[in-house]
């Protein structure tokens, strides 16, 4: 159903019983449906892009109240992993066993997702492994698949976008020694990039009250950050650089560019490298999704300046009519560069479709036979209003039963949806067999590994996998407020 056709519906009874008394109160204000993303207020690009604290297997991580900002000289209520407002970057090495002790320090219940490691499911982050207010977990898995970028954050259902939003989230790198003969730009030339949106009060704090409205499209910011700075600069060298860049926000999506009008060339994704570069002008990055670029900035001018920005895009009624500067970049040295862009970067033996034992199709959007239903234990109800076959998330209904080891097609159909769906699956990665619809076509950063799609209103899109991994996982929109809302379905393999 569409969204104008759900409110029609909606806008004839009362739902206040239906959703959190902090989103209605009483009758639907009808004014609250009609929510956009908000105006990005630019910055001066003064601040110095900072480098998140770099970890290791054994560092710990506490998820706790603090004061900050990613405003300079202010200071307001966020949370953190540590001592900033992201997590530490960790890196690991393939084939080695990781610890990570965890302690909840927050006063509700938390856990943390591995997204895009595939870990044995007790380590997963199902929103039913939760770890109570004052507890600890170590969480150990082996690192079992190639070099890629990885990132980690909650997972309390209903509380996700919440925690996500005010600070709880962190990058992951996995490295392999195959992927370091390949020599792609390292240490100083390689830069970790996490793009939030964010809004901030007057004090400098963050600030998470999503209207009803804002739960239907999803909760978005004003203020755009990279590593939890506004408006950062970067200093650069006239040679090629490795951004590797996650898009960490609940719901914006990120239509990157060069403000130049450059190409630059996408090297990997959700899972690794890509089989060979792909030059593009601009890249399409939605929450949970990451993209490996390489920007050569020997092409520009000593002390020249180029921005990586959003450029407006169609295809979503909520977010894409504006663009706007995400971070500078200026060139004040000169450096030779001996790198040399390989034509093949690895080697991703393709899934057949004729291989599929069974095709499993999901109807993605909203759904007013779910609206009203979506409630779980003593938590406030949500809405209900984003469905998965007309289904909202149940923690102990098992939605779909896997056999090990089977390859499968899952299609995610958006075609009669206004709103766009990053589908997410735990678990596995996967490869994108087709999109029929709306773009019609596998971009760039889809040709390798992923574990999470953009599917866009008017798509359908089509993925095939092999489930290996035994145990209960879920899989749901990457929007953190449909995901809270009850856009989440859980599947057993078995």
């Amino acid at each position: 159903m569409k969204r104008i056709e759900f409110l029609k519906t909606l806008g004839l009874s009362t739902v206040g019983l239906a959703v959190s008394e902090s989103l209605l109160s009483g009758c639907m204000d009808m004014s609250e449906m009609n929510a956009v993303a908000p105006d990005i207020m630019q910055g001066a690009f003064t601040t110095p892009l900072p480098t998140p604290e770099m970890a290791v297997s054994g560092t710990s991580l506490n998820a706790h109240g603090m004061s900050g900002s990613v405003m300079p000289g202010k200071s307001g209520s966020m949370l953190g992993y540590r001592n900033g407002i992201l997590g530490p970057t960790i890196r690991a090495e393939r084939g080695s066993v990781v610890t990570m002790p965890f302690t909840n320090g927050l006063t509700g219940e938390t856990n943390i997702h591995w997204h895009g490691l595939l870990v044995p499911p007790a380590m997963d982050g199902h929103p039913e492994q939760m770890v109570k207010a004052g507890q600890s977990f170590n969480y150990t898995f082996r690192i079992d698949q190639p070099a890629g970028m990885a990132w980690y954050h909650p997972h309390p259902h209903m509380e996700t976008g919440r925690q996500v939003f005010m600070g709880l989230a962190g990058m992951f790198i996995v490295e392999s020694p195959e992927e370091r003969a390949l020599k792609l730009p390292s240490g100083e030339y390689e830069i970790p990039m996490v793009i939030q949106d964010k809004r901030v009060d007057a004090s400098g704090g963050l600030v998470y009250n999503p209207t009803m409205g804002e739960v239907m499209i999803g909760y978005m910011g004003d203020t755009i950050t990279v590593n939890g700075a506004h408006a950062p600069y970067r200093s650069v060298s006239s040679r090629t650089y490795r951004l590797r860049v996650l898009n960490g926000s609940n719901a914006r999506i990120y239509n990157l560019a060069l403000s130049s009008g450059d190409p630059f060339t996408v090297i990997g994704s959700d899972g690794g490298l890509l089989p060979s570069p792909e030059p593009v002008t601009n890249l399409l990055l939605a929450p949970g999704e990451r993209a490996d670029l390489l920007l050569d900035f020997g092409k520009m001018n000593l002390n020249g300046e180029v921005f990586l920005q959003s450029n407006p895009f169609s295809g979503a009624d909520s977010q894409g009519r504006q663009g706007f500067k995400i971070m500078k970049f200026v060139v004040d040295k000169t450096e030779s560069d001996s790198f040399a862009l390989p034509l093949t970067l690895t080697n991703i033996p393709a899934l057949s479709a004729a291989s599929a034992a069974k095709t499993r199709t999901f109807d993605i959007g909203i759904s007013m036979e779910g609206s009203g239903k979506h409630k779980m234990g003593k938590k406030k109800s949500m809405a209900g209003m984003h469905t998965i076959n007309g289904k909202t998330f149940s923690m102990d209904r098992i939605d779909e039963a896997v056999p090990l080891n089977n390859v499968e097609i899952w299609e995610f159909n958006n075609a009669n949806g206004d709103e766009p769906h990053p589908m997410h699956m735990h678990g596995t990665f996967f490869q994108i067999v087709s999109r029929a619809g709306g773009r019609n076509k596998i971009v760039a950063h889809e040709k390798g590994w992923k574990d999470t799609v953009l599917v866009m209103p008017g798509e359908s899109v089509r993925v095939i996998t092999k489930f290996e991994r035994a145990g209960k996982f879920v899989f749901h929109c990457h929007n953190l407020e449909h995901e809270d809302d009850g856009m989440m379905l859980n599947f057993q393999v078995s």
